[in-house]
């Protein structure tokens, strides 16, 4: 049988430089795999086609709702995938430690290490199709799609997601000497007028400088619209890890986004930034956004670094 090669389908006899096409590759899967490049086109092209569908259209007041549930359901299947995954991992280590050197053993445990591998591609494929896409929502829209719960898994440029207790668990747990959560993390809490070309600026100014003191830093926010969302794309530029402390409004009302500070604190963050309004002098005169302010007094009550984001001088 002779097989012949195409752009979209993974070989298994040449090196790539993808380490999903690699790890494709490797299964032993007689069906070929789609390979990295394609999985990326298709999350652009999905996403290209939705905005272009619904733009101008009275479904556009929606657009926010269905761009992000495409995003979602990726994001989602990847999950989905990954436990099943796991749980093929628990049933190797388990085949592995009662090992009795049958036949029937080992064809078990072969079984077991298969389906590990494979759902481990799936997992990746899902992921890169979802990142493809949200690349493509945000240059479309202008908005951020973040995991709603959850971690998430970077590729490529975009932020690895964690959930702000997962990383305050984790710190604590590296205080007993259990796990280390990797580097430092840089708090940033910004108001929701802050959304314009200058705040966006005067925000990446100074998280490009955060980054240049740690360089492994993690950035910490709530992920709330305006100068939080700005921070966001800008970790996903930058491949940097994301940890997001999201306001629980059912559970706290309106100290939401005060309980919100909190975790951002348990963070132990290496320096907390604010920016209390918009850096716009079109925008006027404004009223300080609360949570900004809070978390800089809680910064200082706690013997944190705080910097406080100001407008370029005239």
């Amino acid at each position: 049988m002779t097989f012949y090669s195409h752009p979209f389908i993974a070989s298994a006899s040449q090196k790539s430089d993808s380490a999903f096409d690699d790890l494709s590759a490797s299964l032993g899967d007689q069906r070929p795999h789609p390979t990295e490049e394609a999985l990326v086109q298709l999350g652009r092209a999905l996403m290209t086609e939705l905005v272009d569908v619904i733009s101008d259209t009275a479904l556009e007041d929606y657009q926010t709702i269905l761009g992000e549930a495409l995003i979602g359901a990726f994001h989602s299947a990847a999950g989905r995938i990954e436990r099943d995954a796991d749980r093929a991992r628990d049933t190797m280590r388990s085949l592995d430690r009662d090992f009795d050197g049958s036949e029937a053993a080992d064809a078990e445990l072969q079984e077991a290490t298969a389906k590990a591998r494979a759902g481990d591609a799936a997992t990746q494929a899902c992921e890169l199709i979802r990142d493809a896409a949200s690349d493509t929502w945000t240059v479309a829209t202008g908005e951020v799609w973040t995991a709603w719960r959850g971690s998430r898994r970077g590729t490529h440029l975009t932020a690895a997601q964690l959930e702000a207790k997962q990383a305050i668990r984790a710190i604590r747990s590296r205080k007993s000497g259990e796990a280390d959560p990797g580097g430092p993390v840089i708090a940033f809490r910004g108001a929701p007028t802050a959304d314009t070309s200058e705040d966006a600026g005067r925000i990446f100014d100074a998280l490009n400088w955060a980054k240049s003191e740690w360089p492994d830093m993690a950035l910490a926010t709530t992920g709330a619209r305006g100068a939080e969302k700005l921070a966001i794309r800008w970790a996903q530029q930058k491949g940097v890890k994301l940890i997001l402390a999201r306001a629980d409004f059912d559970a706290h009302g309106k100290a939401a986004p005060f309980r919100a500070n909190d975790e951002l604190i348990a963070l132990e963050p290496e320096v907390c930034l604010t920016l209390v309004h918009s850096v716009d002098r079109a925008r006027g005169d404004q009223r300080p956004f609360g949570p900004a302010l809070n978390l800089g007094q809680k910064a200082m009550e706690n013997g944190l670094r705080h910097v406080p984001i100001k407008a370029r001088a005239a």
